[in-house]
């Protein structure tokens, strides 16, 4: 069985960095997906896809899958960049703007 360790990134909705500091193993498919002719739902018969183990650390990540004998790649994350602006948010109200503040 193949397994992926990553640590996830921020969702679309999070200006922050919260649920992005722990570390997830989680299982690569064994089969494909299926078409079910009646519904039209995609089901798999691989229950090792829905699970998700969640660890503080890569390395206790690591450990777990070599004890367990689970084949694994680590994807590292990409740092992220500080958006750092001179005035920064106060900026948007300066009494000593150049143009005048329109929506």
């Amino acid at each position: 069985m193949r397994a992926r360790i990553y640590q996830p990134a921020r969702t679309a909705m999070q200006s922050g960095s919260a649920k992005t500091h722990e570390w997830i193993l989680e299982f690569a498919p064994a089969s494909a997906r299926e078409v079910d002719p009646l519904m039209g739902w995609t089901s798999s018969d691989d229950m090792a896809s829905q699970v998700r183990l969640r660890f503080d650390s890569r390395e206790a990540a690591e450990t777990y899958a070599k004890a367990q004998g689970i084949d694994f790649t680590v994807t590292e994350p990409k740092p992220r960049k500080p958006v750092i602006r001179q005035g920064g948010y106060g900026e948007n109200f300066a009494t000593n703007r150049r143009g005048v503040w329109t929506h």
